[in-house]
Order: C-alpha cells, then structure tokens, then sequence
C-alpha cells in the first residue's frame, strides 16, 4: 500500500505514517468531544509547606483519564491507520486521476482543497489564497455553481447556483423593461419562459434559517442557495440539487459551422498552416459540425491594383474543406481587421485604396471633429466616381462577380451554403459610432459618423426634399446602404441564400431614445420600431439575417451592464421576433468567447426557444472560433455536447 501512495501521491512513507500518526491524535481527541468530555488542565499552586490547594483533585482526575486513553487497546489504533490509509488511497487515486487524463495542475502533495480550487479556476472564478471566492469580472458574472456536499475550512466561501422560478415572459403596457416599449408597434411578439440559466436579481432565493433535527439552527450562508451547518469547527455546506437541462432529443436540426482564425489566410493569399489546420479540421470533423465558415478579405484578394484578384490561398483553403465533406461559409470582408475586440492581426483596407484616401480622406466615414476612420468606405460614396472611376458599390459588386467566377465549382457542389456580404465596420450592417481608436470606451453613447463631404451632402438633399432644411442632422437609419448592396448580391449569387451581419447594441436600451443604437443607424426609439425595416428590407432580397447577440442575454444583471441600463434580452427578442415576423432565416454567432455549459445552454434556449407556439428557430448557427483552448479536452467535450443538442440527438448527462 505504501508503495502504491508513493506513485500516486508522491510522498514517502515516513512522512505519510507522520501525518497519520497526527490525524489518529486528532481524531482520539474528538472522540473525547463527541462524548460530551471537555478537558481543562487546572494549574495546581504549592504552598511552601509543599501541600496543594483545593484544584489538585482536578489535577489528578485529569491525570488519570489520561492515562485511560493512553491504555487504548492497540487494535483499535491499527482499526483507525487502516481508515485512515483507506480514506488516503482513495483521495490518491482521485487526484492521480485529474493530473493524468484532466490536465489539472495539482501539486504533489494536493488536497481536496486544492482541487476545489482546480475546478473552480476552470470554470471561471477567482480563488484567493485564503479561500475566497468570486466570479472573473473578465469572464462576466456566471451563475454560482456546484453539485454536491462539500466540507470547507469556515474562512473560505463557496457558491452555488440558485433557480429561478420559471415565468411566462409576456408583454404588456407599464413598460417594466425596456424591451416592452416597443411592443405596440411589433406583432406576434414572442418571449420565452424563463431560462434557468437567468441571472436575474429578482430571482434569486432567500431562505429563512432551517432546524436541523435536533433542533439546532443551520445557518443559511448568504452565498449559497442551501443549507450549512458546523461540525468540528469545519462548515458543512449541502448544496442545492444539480439545475435542471432541457432535454433537446428530436428538437430541430440546427447546423454547427466553426469560425476559422481571422489570419487563416496571409497577406500574400497563402494559408498560414495548412497542416495544423487540417488536424484541426479532422477533428471537428469528429463531432459532426456541418461546416466552417472563414473571411474572404478585400484587403487580401485586391491588394495592390483595382480589378486584380488574388484568390489562390483561399483555393487551396477550399479544396480542403471539400474533401473533409464539409460545408463553407463565405464572408465577403470589405472592412479592416485590427484594432476591434478579438482582432488577432492586422489587415487594411487595399492599398490602392488607402492611396486615394490620403488625397481625398472624406471617402471615409468623418465625425464631427474631423476624425477620419480607415476601417471601411462611407456609404456616401456609394454612387460616386471616386475610386478610380468606380463608386464603391461597383468595387463591391466587380468583387463578388470575381468571386462567384473563381469558385463555381463550389458552387454547383453545394459547398458553399451562405455568402455573408460586409456591410460595414466588423462586416455588420451600421455606422462606425463607437471607434476605440478615437477613444470611445463603453458604454459611450457613440458619434454621429456624417461628416465626410458625400455624406453631408446626401443629407442636406434628403432634408431639401422633404421641404425642412433643418433636419440636415445625422444618420437615422442603416437602411439604404444594405439595399443598394444586397440588391448586387442577390444578383451574384442567384441560388446561394445571401445573409447580412447585425450588432447587438444592448446599451442604453432601456432609455427612451436608444442613443447608442441611433448613432449606429438603428431609429429604435421607445415609440418606434428601428429593426422592423431591415427585416423587410433583407426579405425584399431573401437575405438571412445573422445577429451577433444570442448569448449575450446572460451578462445582463451584471454590475457593469445595469448601470448601462442594458436590457440584453428586450434587445435579442426585438430582433429575432421581428425577422421571424417577416419570415425571414435567422443565423447567430457567439459574441463572447464560450467553454462552458452555462453559455451553451443560453445559446441553445435562444437558438431553440421554449413552447414557441411556431416552432421558429435558428436557421445555423456559427462557434467563435476554432483555437487551441477550444481543442483542449475539457472544453471540447463541452463543445461535442452543444454541437448534438443543436443537432437535435440524444445526449447522455454525463459529468466531465
């Protein structure tokens, strides 16, 4: 047995029959306790005649109950090394067995406090040396979580996760959140029961002390959504029951794509590593995902002269996405890549481009300081010669019709499902209001980006025409350029369904006049309805609409969103409910990086919402993205989980 703990734990067998020899003691002592017995050593004073005072008979009774104990039948000892050898190996074996096959990073001589720590570390919270814990503010607030009875020393703190009771989610006059000042102007408006994964404060339970059965009082700790109580100076904590998963076996099939890394392809249109990308390729293969979806880049294709294209990296790229039978999504980048949250490399706009942007700077979107923005065209040159004889939606429309030539093949396959067209900054459908690179920091409220000479110009008509030369003030609406685009796409594209990119500006959302969406071009005020529009617009092209906020719901009782007056949930069912109301197909990507199963059963509740009277759901649904922390094989067992429930099959609860 020795030998056996020594590979496992790494301890030698002095140390290991030290430390029993401790733990025997302490327990000896506490079989004492738990007779009622309380030992108080009573200091005994002398008298010069040498005669002892009153407390020497608590001396000797001391005396002799020790002697009692050290009398112990030897067999009982041994009875007790041998639990607490049993009780060792098998704390060994659980450790030996996270450090082989979990990866965990457990020191030799670890403790089962250690490996609360491990496991609570990665799952995203913050453990201090003296055992406190909390959420990683990086990671937003999680819900608190834990399965079972665990025994902590009283100065640490553990949480657990508490359940909302479920609730009909409707909508009605008062306006209690700000997803309901919009409700009069929408139809067949849907709200889902609420998830259990829910982080409302209002939800939370408060639990009256209990009574244990003797009668003593068990404390209910303030942090966790079950009961405590002390014995031994040691707190046991009985943590609430595992919450419940919805079941989504025969649910509706919903295609998984994998978002390919940004610097797949290099500046020269050359794959970075085909190799590594092909393991990784093989083994989403593994789990069933549908597909992957990867930037077409104009920065990259059409580099250095107007009209001259590149595509060979992407080829290669292409060809080996259909021999792993996958499926492509195809993003027509016409915006940088740099500088935005989750950029990993640098990739500017043509340099052809940036050439007559530095004789002609208002072909970029201006604020009214006079701050150009590289990151994309203005939408005021839509129509304008400036771009050596071209207006921008010529470049973009010579640029698809490049493409859709080059990869034909793919085409008739059927590998290529969806054509995502750029339609402004990150590729989404909207005004650059909120540049880092100006300064704007969340939640800022953004600038008005119609400062650019194509752009005021365009304003002052609009207002002319309308007889009210004072309305020449900013953008309302993100409308006209998505029009103008789609409408050169969906003649590309023919038979390949087509899909815009939409943010979710979930801040201020609870103010009457959405300022932070206004200055992004969406006029979705209290009293009116800014996504309505867009949705009819993008089904006047039968294009998809891909909404970038389906998880994001989850963040929005966390401190830093409530003083933003975030109602992230007002704002995804005020989308989703008006695409689906137009009929059009819904896609999603994450926004924030996901690992574990909180994030994925948010996404699931979004992409598959409960007791929809329609049975509406997501169309596909896109991972960001492909990286080694994801191939780790903690959180790629999470992510196969994820990938079947949207699929639709079975999926065993198996702890991992």
């Amino acid at each position: 047995m020795a030998t056996d703990m020594q590979k496992l734990i790494g301890t030698s067998e002095e140390d290991e029959e030290e430390d029993m020899d401790m733990d025997v003691k302490e327990e000896d002592d506490g079989d004492g306790e738990e007779n009622g017995e309380k030992h108080v050593a009573t200091p005994v004073m002398v008298e010069v005649g040498g005669m002892a005072t009153s407390g020497s008979n608590n001396q000797f009774q001391y005396h002799d109950q020790q002697a009692s104990r050290r009398c112990r039948p030897l067999e009982e000892k041994e009875r007790t090394k041998l639990r607490e050898r049993h009780r060792r190996a098998i704390t060994a074996r659980i450790l030996a067995g996270l450090r082989r096959h979990g990866n965990y990073n457990l020191r030799v001589r670890a403790d089962i406090n250690d490996v609360i720590a491990a496991l609570a570390r990665e799952a995203g919270w913050v453990v201090l040396p003296d055992g406190t814990t909390f959420p990683s503010r990086s990671q937003g607030p999680r819900p608190m979580g834990g399965a079972s009875a665990v025994v902590t020393p009283s100065s640490s703190h553990m949480v657990s996760q508490q359940t909302p009771a479920a609730s009909l989610r409707g909508v009605t006059s008062g306006y209690q959140s700000s997803g309901e000042y919009n409700a009069s102007s929408m139809k067949g408006v849907y709200m889902p029961n609420s998830s259990p994964y829910d982080l409302s404060s209002s939800t939370r339970s408060q639990t009256p002390p209990m009574v244990g059965d003797g009668g003593e009082q068990i404390e209910s700790h303030p942090l966790i959504g079950g009961s405590m109580n002390t014995v031994d100076d040691k707190q046991i904590v009985d943590l609430a029951p595992k919450l419940p998963e919805r079941d989504f076996a025969g649910t509706s099939y919903v295609p998984v794509y994998v978002m390919l890394p940004l610097g797949v392809i290099n500046m020269k249109c050359e794959m970075v590593d085909p190799d590594g990308l092909l393991k990784q390729l093989r083994v989403l293969k593994s789990v069933n995902i549908d597909g992957v979806m990867v930037d077409c880049w104009w920065g990259i294709v059409e580099a250095h002269a107007p009209q001259e294209y590149n595509w060979s990296g992407y080829k290669r790229l292409f060809q080996m996405v259909r021999e792993l039978k996958l499926k492509l999504q195809v993003v027509l980048s016409f915006h940088e890549c740099g500088g935005n949250v989750g950029d990993d490399v640098c990739i500017p706009l043509p340099h052809w481009v940036a050439e007559i942007g530095r004789s002609n700077p208002d072909i970029f979107f201006t604020d009214k300081e006079g701050r150009r923005n590289p990151e994309c065209l203005s939408w005021g040159i839509d129509k304008d010669r400036v771009l050596r004889g071209r207006t921008a939606v010529e470049v973009y429309f010579d640029y698809m019709r490049s493409f859709r030539t080059e990869f034909d093949e793919f085409f008739e396959d059927g590998i290529i499902s969806m054509i995502e067209v750029g339609l402004g900054p990150c590729g989404e459908l909207r005004y650059p209001s909120f540049p880092v690179k100006h300064g704007w920091r969340y939640p800022g409220i953004g600038e008005f980006q119609c400062y650019d000479q194509y752009l005021l110009r365009s304003l002052r008509k609009a207002a002319e025409d309308r007889g009210h030369s004072s309305w020449a003030r900013g953008p309302d609406n993100a409308v006209d350029h998505g029009d103008r685009v789609l409408s050169l796409a969906k003649l590309t594209f023919g038979g390949t369904r087509i899909a815009a990119k939409l943010p979710g500006i979930y801040w201020w959302y609870k103010t009457a006049s959405h300022a932070a969406e206004l200055t992004a071009g969406f006029y979705n005020s209290c009293n009116r309805d800014g996504y309505a529009a867009i949705a009819a617009m993008l089904k006047k092209h039968g294009a998809a609409l891909n909404f970038t906020c389906a998880e994001i719901q989850m963040l929005g009782q966390h401190e830093d969103f409530m003083e933003a007056l975030v109602d992230t949930e007002g704002l995804v069912w005020q989308v989703l409910n008006a695409a689906w109301d137009a009929c059009i197909p819904v896609t999603s990507e994450n926004t924030l990086s996901c690992h574990d199963r909180i994030g994925y059963n948010k996404i699931l509740d979004t992409a598959k919402p409960m007791n929809d009277p329609d049975g509406r759901h997501f169309s596909s649904f896109t991972y960001l993205r492909v990286s080694p922390l994801l191939m780790e094989r903690h959180n790629f067992m999470e992510f196969e989980r994820f990938v079947k429930k949207m699929h639709g099959e079975e999926v065993l609860d198996l702890q991992v």
